[in-house]
């Protein structure tokens, strides 16, 4: 085994930072999303009456806490790593669920309920035969989250502190991700970003582009959102601009698998096809555990992207972004 990459002993490996959100699941077809303006494939937010309305014109659906941020804490758990996740609900129905769901699968969280103000967030996520997914997402009380919220005791302890790029569509939650974004660095810890979504880049290019060059350690990408980032169509020179301006950069291309970046050097890793194409909801959160999983245990670079893989691999041969089987053993499986 390497060398450590954390400076001293942390009760938690991974504490994540981002939008409690329960994610109500729907199968339906294009005509669906024709009718409803939807553009495939992209989240678009919505307030609490398009939820609603959308909600409504849609067929039965499966009800799981979800979020990006959660998600890939969700698989972190499920793989072995000690997990924490910061984010805010309301004290109603969608938020006992939520907080339930989340601590089942073995995740601390421990930020209180709101009492008032916005519902818990949810996300419509519009599953197509193709296994595309286009989410509508209404922010409530996740938006509320403050830098008052912060357990920073808990960011502490984290060998990594992962904050989703969602976060940056409110003033208040952005606040609050800076301020542990500095907690965790002074205190030895390293910082792991997702882009989130190629339309939440095209919102916060500046800002993003300022955090990736010298206040992200870990970067986490799919092909649209780098090459968005970077004002390009090619995936190639998008990497030629990402090299060396963080540790890491994880970067996922789908069927193309991934390619993973740090310094010079330079890993493509392949995808793994562990069954029928079912929904890619999720596909890179679990991308995004895998590899952390791996980099808080101190495995080459080459391993976390596989370890990713395989747990992307998988979620997307399922309905949902938890993983219906133990991700442990599969990784066990594949790579023993």
């Amino acid at each position: 085994m390497s060398p450590s990459r954390f400076g001293s002993t942390r009760s938690l490996d991974v504490v994540g930072i981002g939008n409690a959100i329960v994610d109500v699941l729907v199968q339906t077809d294009d005509a669906f999303l024709t009718t409803h303006d939807l553009n495939k494939g992209a989240m678009a937010l919505v307030d609490e009456e398009q939820a609603q309305r959308l909600y409504s014109a849609s067929g039965a659906g499966m009800e799981t806490s979800g979020g990006s941020a959660a998600n890939t804490l969700a698989g972190l758990a499920q793989l072995g790593s000690k997990a924490g996740f910061i984010g805010r609900v309301r004290d109603d129905q969608l938020g006992t669920i939520f907080s339930h769901d989340i601590r089942a699968v073995g995740t601390r969280f421990e930020t209180p309920a709101a009492t008032e103000g916005p519902s818990t967030a949810r996300c419509l996520i519009l599953v197509t035969p193709d296994a595309q997914r286009t989410m509508c997402t209404y922010l409530g009380a996740s938006v509320q989250l403050e830098p008052e919220d912060l357990d920073l005791s808990m960011v502490r302890e984290a060998k990594v502190l992962y904050l989703e790029g969602y976060l940056w569509d409110s003033p208040a939650a952005k606040r609050a991700f800076i301020a542990a974004a500095e907690t965790c660095r002074q205190g030895g810890g390293q910082v792991a970003l997702s882009l989130s979504d190629g339309f939440c880049v095209d919102r916060h290019r500046d800002s993003f582009l300022e955090l990736v060059n010298g206040h992200v350690d870990v970067l986490f990408a799919n092909e649209d959102e780098i090459t968005s980032l970077y004002g390009t169509d090619d995936f190639e020179a998008a990497l030629a601009q990402v090299k060396g301006c963080c540790q890491v950069a994880a970067l996922t291309r789908s069927e193309q698998g991934s390619v993973v970046l740090s310094g010079d050097q330079r890993w493509d890793i392949p995808a793994y096809s562990l069954g029928t194409l079912v929904d890619t909801t999720g596909a890179g959160d679990l991308y995004a555990g895998g590899f952390l999983h791996g980099y808080t245990q101190d495995l080459p670079l080459e391993t976390c992207g596989n370890i990713g893989s395989i747990c992307a691999g998988q979620v997307v041969t399922q309905l949902g972004p938890r993983s219906q089987v133990s991700l442990s053993e599969l990784v066990q499986k594949h790579l023993s």
